[in-house]
């Protein structure tokens, strides 16, 4: 289901807007997310829930694929996929998305020449569809702090490798505030700052501070935990 509000144009100008880029989801898969090695793998999760939290806050078309989840990697990611309750991801045997033509057809339904790109490895699931999208005439931003690598030599190769070839580097924070851009734009406020608080690390409990100690505003209600009931065997 959309997030539904109505929201005033911005200009491009070179920049990212809820209206201009796709964002594609590649391989958060545990096998792979267990390969990462040189960045904080709780973090990645965490980074990776913000941008898709985001995505769907701003109705940005978004593109999930996963790689022989079944002989190899597994399903993907359950925080990811309780995002996109009624999306299936591409299901995929090639390392680069790219070559997939399923892949490829959802990215072209969507009608839009940028792309908001994440995934695992970097030099792999990340560099090589970004490589060829941009060959053929997309913008790709890769959004850094949502990939990750089985070394940090490898995570930073990759990235040195798309920067060269053209791609543009962002973090997820970073898009979600490219496509808010005015705090004036109250529609999408609320549910921003509700990521934030949930995603946003010290900035979040900042924010938090700020509702609860500044404003006098009640603190954020999360869902009661209900720690689950014992499997029997």
């Amino acid at each position: 289901m959309e997030y539904v509000y109505t929201r005033p144009a911005l200009s491009e100008k070179g920049l990212l807007t809820p209206t201009n880029c796709v964002v594609t989801l590649i391989d958060f898969q545990p096998q792979m997310i267990f390969g990462v090695n040189g960045m904080d793998r709780q973090s990645l999760i965490n980074n990776t829930l913000l941008l898709a939290k985001a995505a769907r806050v701003f109705n940005v078309p978004v593109v999930l694929s996963t790689v022989e989840s079944r002989a190899f990697s597994g399903l993907m990611s359950p925080q990811l996929q309780s995002i996109f309750p009624e999306q299936d991801p591409i299901e995929r045997t090639t390392m680069n998305a790219w070559d997939d033509p399923a892949f490829v057809s959802a990215v072209t339904a969507t009608s839009k020449r940028k792309i908001v790109l994440a995934g695992l490895w970097t030099e792999t699931c990340v560099a090589l569809p970004t490589i060829q999208a941009m060959h053929d005439g997309y913008e790709v931003y890769v959004v850094e702090d949502c990939c990750g690598d089985v070394s940090p030599l490898a995570h930073t190769n990759a990235m040195q490798r798309v920067i060269q070839a053209g791609a543009k580097p962002v973090t997820a924070l970073s898009v979600m505030l490219e496509w808010q851009r005015d705090w004036a734009i109250r529609p999408t406020y609320d549910a921003v700052m509700d990521i934030v608080r949930t995603h946003g690390g010290a900035y979040g409990a900042g924010v938090e501070y700020a509702y609860t100690m500044v404003h006098d505003a009640p603190a954020t209600n999360h869902a009661p935990y209900h720690p689950p009931a014992p499997r029997h065997s």
